[in-house]
């Protein structure tokens, strides 16, 4: 049974269970969560990004806010530096807020919010006052999928596009790699939320220019060595979301030092076959919206500067005053 409206108010903070791990630490005193983080927000850059699939980027760019933390602890990271490393600068909420203002400013097609849900009360709070002073964007999550689904039902009136991994559909995979066995059976009941709400509000919903402005894109980074893994995901995609999801099937594995150092499989990228099957079985299953990547695409050069661009601003140059978590 898939769980209600689970609390996202400031108060989720004093024993958090905002994540999958429900880890109970006093986020609000100081101590860090499963996520690596406190109740104090960090964000490590704010900035255009052109790299997301078309809907979301499109020739303009998309409003990317980089918050710091992860539940998960993925061996082929490529973001340890925010994910694990501990890297942002403290802001406050209206200084959030702030931000998502100036990326519309700057001429984004939509606030892009990377991994924010482990700070989901100040998200909420934060769009809200946003939307009060004009924002006119659409809210985009952009999720690992390792999200506890009454978190996602909760901020299902807030975001208006999912931009959400699968993972792993094995148990055992996910386990070895992400620390996390129980991720395909979380995911799962999150896209089901993502997918019920979306058909409540109307359902997809693109702009004039192919922006989206309502929708569900499914990302799946497929790993050497485990394409039955990758054709059980979109099995499993297929089944809860249909055509109501795009598919975004990515082929831009990059093995980071430590994969390199173990072997195996992971130590190198994937091959045009592996590739290929995924893609054909993807279009075997009937999706009718699939994106794929060409050429030699290596995650690297996916990755931004994490150097806090467009962090700071007006409100960090006064001096500092305590931080309402």
């Amino acid at each position: 049974m898939i769980e209600g409206l689970a609390d996202v108010s400031l108060s989720a903070y004093d024993a958090c269970e905002l994540c999958p791990r429900r880890c109970r630490v006093p986020r609000a005193s100081g101590s860090r969560g499963a996520c690596g983080m406190s109740a104090e927000l960090r964000v490590a850059r704010s900035a255009l990004h052109l790299w997301e699939e078309p809907p979301i980027s499109g020739e303009a760019g998309s409003g990317a806010i980089f918050f710091s933390g992860c539940p998960l602890r993925c061996v082929f990271c490529q973001n340890h530096e925010i994910s694990s490393g501990g890297f942002g600068l403290p802001v406050s909420t209206a200084r959030l807020a702030e931000m998502m203002l100036e990326l519309e400013g700057q001429g984004a097609l939509n606030i892009n919010l990377v991994t924010p849900l482990h700070f989901a009360p100040h998200v909420r709070e934060a769009v809200a006052m946003a939307r009060s002073a004009g924002l006119d964007l659409p809210i985009v999550c952009n999720t690992s999928g390792y999200e506890r689904p009454g978190v996602v039902r909760a901020l299902a009136d807030v975001v208006d596009v999912w931009l959400t991994d699968f993972k792993y559909a094995s148990s055992s995979l996910a386990g070895e790699l992400s620390s996390a066995p129980d991720y395909p059976g979380v995911a799962a009941a999150s896209l089901a939320v993502m997918t019920e709400t979306l058909r409540t509000r109307g359902g997809r919903l693109l702009s004039p220019d192919g922006s989206m402005r309502r929708g569900i894109i499914v990302r799946h980074l497929v790993l050497p060595g485990h394409v039955d893994d990758s054709c059980a995901v979109l099995d499993r995609v297929w089944e809860i979301a249909g055509n109501d999801a795009d598919l975004s099937i990515m082929n831009q594995y990059t093995p980071n030092e430590v994969c390199r150092r173990a072997g195996g499989d992971l130590s190198h990228g994937i091959s045009e076959e592996e590739y290929e099957v995924v893609l054909c079985h993807a279009d075997d299953l009937g999706f009718e919206r699939i994106w794929w990547q060409e050429g030699g695409t290596v995650s690297e050069s996916f990755v931004p500067a994490f150097d806090a661009t467009g962090v700071e601003g007006p409100e960090l140059a006064r001096p500092s005053t305590s931080q309402t978590p």
